[in-house]
């Protein structure tokens, strides 16, 4: 170290004056940077740019990187600095140059897949995975192109990682099939974000996010379910927004076996009919309809009042508000829900008394 110091030691010019361009470069530089990054978000501001938002974040980071190549090449370029000082910045300054961009590039590229998911009509709402995905394939090609910079075979190396490779794969084999099953299910589009779905296990929830290990369910009380991608994948998985977020939905009356069975019917279809006009997440169309079943039952006649709701959430709150206005109008109209009962005859046997 102290050889390599010695010439900047005995002639200070050799550094002073490219230490005075690169500080100034730097300056110059930050001030540009300040004056840009304002007027970009008085724009954003302006015209609420998800676009805008996106590039100011993307450009955030690599412009410090950008500043700091810039003023180290100036600095370079006016100074008298001996080869064995300068040979290999010019290299350095590249690999800095295309980290910079693979790293805006990796920010562009999550932020792109995100909003095309929330914008295109029709298209799966991205996930965790779909976006760490677009984001390797940017960092592996950046450092491809870096190895390259600086003189490093990619075939070769390529070559290498293949066969070591078939080692990584079975020391990684349930972390590789739970990633693997991850990308099965985001391509598939069978279970996508925000889909009510129940598995054959019990477990049932909203997807909330769909990940490199697992697949996260929020339960309508509010809990997690972390469900590794390898079981989903496996698993038989009834969709209750596919194809269709409308459903069909029932609640089942019992009435007195002495009821007028046309009356009882008549009532519970106009009960049917105003509710699904009035009542939040029932849906007019198809029109709710009544059945006489189950039908017999031990103590009752069993009717079923057949709607449709909007989702599968909307099912609780729409039976509650039809409990509440089937029980007052039965009570106006003197129809009797009966209680549990049953009849038990005791005595002797046929054939056994006196």
């Amino acid at each position: 170290m102290p050889t390599l110091l010695h010439p900047l030691a005995v002639e200070p010019r050799l550094w002073i004056e490219p230490a005075a361009v690169f500080l100034a470069t730097l300056a110059i530089a930050y001030a540009i940077r300040r004056v840009f990054f304002g007027a970009l978000r008085s724009w954003i501001r302006r015209t609420h740019s998800r676009a805008g938002q996106a590039v100011h974040d993307a450009l955030r980071g690599p412009t410090h990187i950008w500043n700091l190549i810039l003023a180290v090449h100036f600095a370079i370029q006016s100074s008298a600095l001996p080869f064995h000082f300068t040979d290999k910045a010019p290299e350095v300054l590249q690999v800095l140059f295309i980290a910079s961009l693979t790293l805006m590039f990796m920010r562009i590229a999550g932020e792109l897949v995100r909003q095309l998911g929330d914008q295109i009509p029709g298209s799966t709402p991205a996930t965790t995975l779909t976006q760490n995905l677009a984001q390797v394939v940017v960092v592996i090609l950046g450092v491809l192109v870096a190895l390259r910079v600086i003189g490093i075979e990619i075939t070769p190396l390529l070559t290498a990682l293949g066969v070591g490779g078939l080692a990584v794969a079975l020391a990684l084999q349930d972390t590789l099939s739970n990633l693997f099953g991850g990308i099965y299910v985001s391509m598939a589009g069978q279970v996508r974000l925000g889909d009510y779905i129940k598995l054959n296990t019990g477990e049932e929830g909203y997807v909330t996010d769909i990940g490199w290990r697992s697949t996260i369910i929020r339960t309508l009380g509010g809990n997690m379910i972390i469900v590794p991608n390898a079981k989903l994948a496996q698993a038989i998985v009834t969709n209750y927004y596919l194809p269709q977020k409308a459903m069909g939905a029932s609640l089942q009356v019992g009435v007195s076996y002495a009821s007028d069975i046309d009356l009882v019917e008549r009532v519970l279809l106009e009960i049917g009919k105003q509710a699904a006009s009035e009542v939040p997440g029932m849906l007019a169309d198809p029109a709710p309809s009544v059945t006489l079943d189950p039908g017999f039952g031990d103590w009752s006649l069993n009717f079923q009042l057949g709607f449709q709701v909007a989702e599968f959430s909307n099912q609780a709150s729409v039976r509650n508000e039809l409990r509440k206005r089937i029980l007052r109008r039965f009570r106006e109209e003197g129809i009797e829900i009966p209680f549990p009962t049953r009849t038990v005859f005791t005595g002797e046997a046929p054939g056994h008394g006196n």
